[in-house]
């Protein structure tokens, strides 16, 4: 098994990045096409719950749900409430290292918990990105977390994955690692919502 990698600063980020979505903001576009900035949140507070309990192997209406049969809602009260506790049980199950053996599931779909670990991870540094370009943020990734993902994103189609990925975009001469981790997942590194 390869080294296991720790959710830790990627979910600091995403708390530090969510503190500062204003209620206003909820309406705003997000590089999510057709998403709004109310539904990427509440996106992550399920996507965050569905990972822990795939990492505690904790079977049930968390890890046996397509999210993508219920579509993007939009935010429910409580949102940030939910991330807070939501995203530390995230990063501290991910931190066993029996989660990452064996398999689980995630989205109704079984798949090692190798796997599943770097979805999560995915999911919690993309989506922190997404959020904080669609809110004027700043979004800082180490070399270690983008690193990790772009093991993940590089396994995928360039063309484009549906229901994960868009179409590969060109990273810019000169791009750190984690541009063009944005770039393979099908990001533009410089989108603003301006």
């Amino acid at each position: 098994m390869a080294d296991l990698v720790d959710l830790g600063p990627a979910g600091e980020r995403l708390l530090a990045v969510a503190a500062n979505v204003t209620d206003d903001q909820l309406g705003a576009p997000t590089p999510c096409e057709g998403r709004s900035v109310g539904q990427l949140v509440q996106h992550l507070v399920g996507l965050t719950g569905a990972f822990r309990a795939a990492a505690d192997k904790d079977f049930g209406p968390w890890t046996d749900t397509d999210p993508n049969d219920a579509g993007w809602p939009d935010p429910e009260p409580g949102w940030r409430e939910s991330l807070g506790r939501h995203v530390p049980a995230l990063v501290a199950s991910w931190r066993d290292p029996q989660a990452w053996k064996g398999m689980t599931r995630a989205g109704g779909v079984d798949l090692p918990g190798q796997v599943a670990g770097l979805v999560a991870l995915d999911e919690v540094v993309l989506h922190g990105w997404d959020l904080a370009r669609a809110t004027g943020q700043t979004y800082d990734c180490d070399d270690a977390t983008a690193e990790a993902c772009m093991a993940f994103v590089g396994g995928f189609d360039e063309g484009g994955t549906p229901g994960l990925f868009g179409p590969s975009v060109p990273a810019a001469p000169g791009a750190s690692a984690f541009e063009q981790v944005l770039a393979r997942s099908g990001r533009d590194p410089q989108w603003s919502a301006t």
